[in-house]
């Protein structure tokens, strides 16, 4: 499938999703997320693709925000069809696990991707924030639902309120992304992560995002029993008697994904 507003290519087990607007700091337009969503459909179909990364083109931004000329003419009816909701909702939901490498801003919608995904490495350069109150709209693309539940209600609710654009240091001390690194370091630490999950046991790292996603927005009890379920059906893998041998036999385990 061809991309016009991203850059999509894989290699190694690893899919690379680059916004691809260096001229506009990869502002988020409705074709992105489209172009976004449709990559994500093309990973979940293809066996191949273990981990995901996303970033932005070029070494200003990750994604600025949204194309304000394309803000000001949507409709109401235009914002109820908005896809960037559906696009999101794919990428935290996806059976693989995906990273984001924030390369530099990641505002409004782009910090909203950041957040969807499952972990967030930063450059030192890197700023976030949702600024949205400043042009008349809030967080509307899971900002107000994401951000609480990752910072905190009382810090979620100062950022969104203000529209502050914090720094990368600020950003992981409040626990909105993973860790920071030097701007030269960032694409080597991010493969570093990748690679290391790619020697994981893909069905155990799906259905570890499956009972982290689902149970954190349930009771413990109902997390507990979630838990359980997805643990039964890993027993019944190749893939658990794969590692288990192998740790025995004290050599690498070789997973399948089956």
């Amino acid at each position: 499938m061809g991309y016009e507003n991203i850059i999509y290519e894989k290699k190694n087990g690893i899919a690379m999703i680059t916004l691809n607007r260096p001229e506009v700091r990869n502002a988020i337009t409705k074709q992105i997320w489209i172009e976004i969503q449709q990559a994500i459909e093309e990973i979940k179909e293809d066996e191949t693709v273990r981990v995901v990364i996303i970033t932005g083109a070029g070494d200003k931004a990750f994604a600025a925000g949204a194309d304000i000329k394309e803000l000001n003419a949507r409709s109401m009816l235009d914002n109820l069809n908005n896809p960037a909701h559906t696009a999101l909702w794919e990428i935290e939901n996806l059976p693989k696990p995906v990273i984001a490498a924030i390369n530099g801003y990641a505002l409004g919608g782009g910090c909203e991707l950041a957040m969807a995904c499952d972990i967030r490495i930063a450059s030192e350069r890197a700023r976030l924030g949702q600024p949205e109150v400043g042009v008349g709209i809030l967080a509307g693309a899971g900002g107000t639902q994401r951000l609480p539940r990752l910072v905190g209600v009382g810090k979620a609710k100062e950022l969104l309120f203000t529209g502050d654009i914090i720094i990368a240091a600020e950003a992981k001390e409040i626990g909105l992304v993973n860790k920071v690194v030097p701007h030269e370091k960032l694409m080597e630490t991010v493969m570093e992560i990748a690679e290391k999950i790619l020697g994981k046991a893909p069905l155990a790292i799906s259905m570890t995002k499956a009972a982290v996603n689902a149970g954190t927005e349930a009771d413990l009890r109902v997390g507990l029993v979630l838990e359980k379920l997805c643990q039964t059906v890993l027993f019944n893998t190749k893939d658990r008697l794969e590692g288990t041998s192998a740790f025995l036999e004290k050599r690498t385990p070789q997973f399948k994904g089956k």
